[in-house]
């Protein structure tokens, strides 16, 4: 059964629709409020936080990943060379470093104008893109932050990463 098949095809507070999908899932999550939702999603590399929020004002499902990164200080530099190599791969979503947080953060927009609604399908993917993004990239932002790897060569090793099992 398609997830959109729970569903009845009227409007559903896309804050519901997380809910349940943490719920079948078996995510730790906090309903914040009605318009948020914050939970914990196990990866290969990290727990990523993600948290998403509804605004009706401009008819969009806004979702933070976030995982905790403390690189040196002199490493922001190429932190950043690699976060504009790595944001020029991405066509959804974009990453950015929050420093005084020391976040790392890939974060995207559904936009749901003119009274459109969200499927589960869409915020399944949604979050899925996220955890993957963030899978994926992770092993470069380590190498560039705590290695002697320059940010393009890190960038090659998530490129290049098998992902799958045999």
């Amino acid at each position: 059964m398609a997830l959109s098949e729970q569903y009845i095809q009227d409007e559903i507070h896309p804050i519901d629709i997380v809910e349940t999908l943490a719920e079948d899932r078996d995510w730790d999550f906090d309903r914040i409020g009605e318009d948020q939702i914050a939970m914990a999603v196990e990866g290969q590399w990290r727990t990523y936080s993600i948290t998403l929020a509804w605004s009706a004002y401009d008819e969009t499902l806004r979702m933070v990943c976030t995982f905790e990164m403390e690189p040196p200080e002199d490493q922001f530099p190429r932190i950043y060379e690699l976060l504009n190599h790595i944001n020029d791969q991405c066509w959804a979503g974009s990453f950015t470093w929050w420093g005084e947080q020391k976040l790392m953060v890939y974060r995207y927009g559904l936009v749901l104008a003119g009274g459109q609604f969200a499927c589960p399908e869409q915020i399944d993917t949604l979050i899925n893109a996220a955890v993957l993004s963030c899978e994926r990239y992770y092993p470069a932002f380590q190498l560039t932050a705590w290695s002697d790897r320059d940010p393009a060569s890190a960038l090659q090793v998530a490129i290049a990463e098998a992902y799958g099992r045999a």
